[in-house]
């Protein structure tokens, strides 16, 4: 996988008003999490753009004021409104211990149903991928030049040995149909959605907020607060 080099520097403080002094500077406040240690840390938002305005997924060489950790993205928070970076998570990997990223899917080829008439439907163009960081790719290749109208590229289709991908073998990730097929698959998934909303909410009527302001446990047992 690809690496990108960050040079950052320890926070003194982590209040809300140390994070809105960072950002008028034009610093981005960050968390590392999967370590000895929690690490609170920033670095300029341009620092950061390679890294987060891409399709691309990394494995961040992280320099901290002389101390390297490498590490991947968790988590990125926006503001609402301005679409500014506002916050990052990142997590320590290590040669041994897997580790879950989300792997961009590229497709390759002309598929002879598209030249037949039939339209292409990308169902999952990121699969959620296990592995130890050597063998995690930088992205999955698809060649659908074969793939005809009604035929389909599942999950099952795409396993192999060096990584694990976290979504059922009979998940579609790319296939052709013609244009009425198409339009019955959107219209069922937006039922299905609303369906889901539904029950959300009726889920959610009652429900006592004694929970509220807990914090969330993060990978390894850790309890990981909301970062400020």
């Amino acid at each position: 996988m690809k690496t990108l080099a960050i040079s950052a520097k320890l926070r003194n403080g982590t209040g809300k008003t140390d994070s809105k002094a960072l950002r008028n500077q034009g610093n981005v406040p960050c968390v590392l999490y999967g370590g000895e240690k929690q690490v609170c840390f920033y670095a300029h938002e341009n620092d950061f753009r390679s890294l987060v305005y891409t399709p691309d997924v990394f494995i961040v060489e992280l320099d901290i004021e002389g101390e390297k950790f490498r590490v991947v993205m968790q988590d990125l928070q926006f503001h609402p409104v301005t679409d500014k970076l506002l916050h990052l998570d990142f997590l320590q990997i290590f040669d041994d211990k897997e580790v879950t990223m989300t792997i961009p899917v590229h497709l390759k080829g002309m598929s002879i149903g598209i030249r037949n008439g039939g339209v292409l439907s990308f169902r999952r163009r990121k699969i959620i991928t296990r592995a130890i960081p050597g063998n995690l790719p930088d992205y999955i290749e698809i060649n659908i030049a074969d793939l005809d109208i009604g035929h389909s590229v599942f999950i099952k289709d795409l396993r192999v040995d060096e990584y694990t991908f976290l979504a059922p073998d009979n998940a579609v990730v790319v296939g052709v149909r013609t244009a009425r097929e198409l339009i019955i698959e959107e219209e069922e998934e937006e039922e299905l959605e609303g369906e889901e909303g539904v029950e959300g909410e009726e889920g959610a009527e009652g429900e006592a907020t004694e929970g509220a302001g807990e914090v969330a446990p993060s990978e390894g047992g850790e309890e990981k607060p909301t970062a400020e």
